[in-house]
Parts: structure tokens; sequence; C-alpha cells
């Protein structure tokens, strides 16, 4: 069979064939990291404006109860409800794990967030059915799996035109975890898939806005839609994919069929290129300049009454996707390389505490992001979109002038984190949601063991309140 010819069939027999054994050991260790990482964005994110809001809207349906615990909470929902409420919570305060590229023409993966839909949609089944730890990260990888090298694969065009790929790619990660965890077959899930892609959208316009991580939501809760639709005989085309009116070539005018066909599993996508954990809750494109910044801080002892001007220059894509250069709020400093340089400079920190309304309107935080040039810089551009190269020309008062250039931000695959780093990141998040820290240990050592966990249920129970 030739698989460009067959794609959804394929990436169908890949979701209904592969075993937990399949997933090399790394990969687990990998995948483990970005789930504990996930889990602590849910309590945070749940707690969160737009988490709330979320919540205020799925009580506005009169839904009842369901199998699904809404994380932070004792609410138990649908599966699909949770889903969305917790792939809000993930991504609410844009601080989850972002894919790497392999492509020079990739932009950075198409700044695909792997965890936000997949995670969600795993473990609200999951729960529903009973499943085990192993089976829900097998789901989990497997829909990673598929979102990511869906994205590497669609044309360039659907990323620098305005699609979210998070939204769009992301509906197949949740379609692909929810048609494992109902124990689909080929023919079923290649439905599954086709009804998600109907579903999948969301706009780059809504950066820096709540509905940016609604998106997220969104493709979670499709997902898991789809794939019931699809287990109660729901009727979709065969090949959702590649078909000349289908996702591939709709959304992005076409596709590298060589960057998907025979390529899932071969490597893992968390294996090679990678997954990026955040240690700072704003856009990825940000974290190269940001931890190159921190760097010269430190390296100089820089101090923000002596700056006088910084340069930050990247790759035309960057500037396209951190749009607000002036920004009023959070929200949009999490989409301003202007914002992030300038908090590191005034507090050397960017945490959840950092990125607030009340910060990014302090005068003189408003005053050292006026100081904060960022464009375009040839070299930057030189090195592909396949990075997020970034240069920084610090100008001091005295007349010293500081340059620095960073391809990638701690807690990619070049600088990772630890497990107990991440764990750290949970333990943060957590108490900012005000789960207790003895809970929140339970759920550092739980995910540790997943694969051998007989229930995801006491998992569940631990990150609810």
């Amino acid at each position: 069979m030739e698989v460009a010819a067959h794609l959804t069939r394929y990436v169908a027999e890949f979701v209904c064939r592969t075993q937990v054994a399949d997933l090399p050991q790394d990969v687990v260790a990998l995948g483990k990291k970005s789930i504990l990482d996930g889990l602590g964005l849910a309590l945070s994110g749940g707690a969160s404006h737009c988490g709330v809001l979320a919540r205020q809207h799925l009580a506005s349906l009169n839904l009842g109860a369901g199998p699904a615990t809404i994380i932070g909470t004792s609410l138990r929902v649908a599966p699909r409800f949770a889903a969305f409420a917790n792939g809000v919570g993930i991504h609410a305060d844009d601080y989850d794990d972002t894919q790497l590229a392999v492509a020079p023409d990739r932009v950075y993966g198409l700044l695909t967030h792997p965890t936000a839909p997949a995670l969600p949609a795993a473990l609200a089944l999951a729960e529903a059915q009973g499943a085990s730890g192993a089976d829900a990260m097998l789901a989990y990888h497997l829909g990673v799996e598929v979102e990511c090298k869906i994205a590497e694969a669609i044309a360039p065009r659907h990323y620098q035109d305005g699609f979210h790929a998070t939204a769009t790619c992301g509906t197949f990660a949740a379609a692909a975890a929810a048609s494992r965890l109902l124990a689909l077959d080929v023919e079923a899930t290649q439905r599954a898939l086709a009804i998600a892609g109907s579903q999948s959208g969301g706009l780059r316009e809504n950066f820096g806005t709540m509905t940016k991580p609604f998106h997220a939501g969104r493709a979670a809760e499709s997902g898991v839609a789809a794939a019931q639709l699809a287990q109660i005989g729901w009727t979709a085309t065969d090949r959702i994919l590649e078909a000349p009116r289908g996702f591939f070539h709709a959304a992005g005018g076409g596709y590298d069929a060589q960057a998907i066909e025979g390529r899932l599993g071969r490597p893992w996508t968390f294996a090679e290129p990678g997954v990026s954990i955040k240690p700072h809750p704003s856009g990825s494109l940000t974290h190269p300049g940001m931890t190159e910044m921190l760097r010269l801080i430190r390296e100089h002892g820089i101090r923000a009454q002596d700056v006088r001007r910084v340069r930050v220059g990247t790759n035309r894509n960057m500037p396209n996707a951190l749009i607000h250069h002036q920004p009023r709020n959070e929200l949009q400093a999490k989409f301003s390389m202007e914002f992030c340089m300038a908090i590191l400079l005034l507090e050397g920190r960017a945490g959840l505490a950092e990125f607030t309304d009340a910060v990014v309107l302090r005068p003189d935080m408003q005053a050292m992001i006026a100081k904060v040039e960022f464009g375009v810089d040839q070299e930057a551009e030189a090195a592909g979109y396949h990075k997020m190269t970034t240069i920084i020309e610090i100008e001091l008062a005295d007349g010293r002038k500081l340059r620095g250039r960073a391809d990638f931000g701690q807690g990619s695959p070049a600088m990772p984190m630890s497990y107990e780093e991440v764990a750290a990141k949970f333990r943060e998040n957590a108490g900012f949601a005000g789960l207790s820290a003895k809970k929140a240990d339970e759920v550092v050592a739980l995910v540790r063991e997943l694969e051998a966990l007989p229930s995801v249920r006491p998992l569940l129970d631990a990150l609810a309140r």
C-alpha cells in the first residue's frame, strides 16, 4: 500500500496497533515530565480568570454530573467537557510544552503545544472507563505523536497565514488519544480523525486573549466528541488528511508526505527532535531570548537603571507571533518580547507572579518596555525557522555594549529540565492553585510510576479539591 495515497489509514493503523511495549524507555521518561508539567498547569490555569469562566460556561449548560474530573475542583462532568476545561487550564498561562521542528521552514514546529490537547482527552476517557495508567500513557503518546507529525508535514503557510496549530493539529491529537481509549478499530478511527478534521480551527489573531487557551480546550473536547461519534457509527470520509479537499490542502495548501508517511514513531517526536518544557509562562518564542538575557544579567551584573537600550533580533516569523509591542495586560505580555526582556531586567525572574496586569502597567515597567527594540535580524533569519535564534544587544549608560545569542531556551532538549526540576515547577503551580503540599507530592510520585497504576482514578483523585 502506498502510504501517501492512504495517509489517514496509515495514521489510524498506527493509533490502533501500537502497544505500550513499543514505547522506548527514554520516550516514556520524557513523556512523564510533560504529563506532570501539564497536570500542574491544569491546576494553575484552572485558577486563572479564563479557567473560572470556562467552568462558569459549563455550569450554564446544566450538564449534570459525569465520570470525569475537572482538575483542581470537585466537579465531575462528561469526558468531553472535562477535556475542554482541562485543556483551557493547561494552556491558560501559555506555560505548557512546545514541540521542536525538523525542517528549516517549519517555524519551530508551527508552534504546536502537544500536551494541552492530548492529555486532557486521554485522562478524561481513561478516568471514565477506569483505564490503567499504561493505557492512558499510551493514548497520550499516540495523540502527541500524531499531532506533531501532522504539524511537521503541513505546508508552513498554515501557520504563517494565521492558523493556530495547537487548535488545528491538536484536534487530531485528541481524536487519536480518544480513539485508542475507546478501542475503535481502524475504520472507526479513520472516521474519528475525519470528524475531528471538520472541527479543527483556531486563528492566531486571538493570541493575547482568552480565546488562545480556548483553542486548546476546544481541540481536546472536539477530539473526544469525534471519537464518541465514530464509536456509535457516525459516518465520515476515510481520507481526511490527504484528499484534495482534506485538511492538508484546505488548511495549508499542501504538505510534505515524507514528513509523516512511515514516520510515526520513527523516531518518536519526544526522542527526536524533542519537546520543550517552559520555565516561563510566556510564548515559547520568547524563551531563547529570556534564557540569554538572564545569562547576560548574571554574568555582567546588569542593573535596570544602567540600561540605555536593548535591541532584540530574530527571524521574521517570530515578530509575526509576538505581536504585542506595548502590552497593556498580562495576556498581551505573554506575546511581547519587549515585556519579557523588561521584566527580567527589572525583577530578575519571570513567573506567574510577574505576569499580571498590575505588573504590566507599572510605570517603571512601561518605561523599560519603551527601551526595548524588537525586529528582524539577518543572522537569525539565516539560521532557519526550525530554530528560535535570538540576538540580544544591550547598550549601557557607561557606553558598554553587550551581545548574546541563543538558538534555544532553557527547558529545550538542548538544555533539558530534569524530572525533579519539572516537579518543582509542578509544586509551584499546584501551590498557586491551592493544592496541598501532601497532594502535590502524591501526584509527583504517581506520575513517576504512571505505567504501573492499575487505574488512573487515584491520580485524578489527588488532583481534585
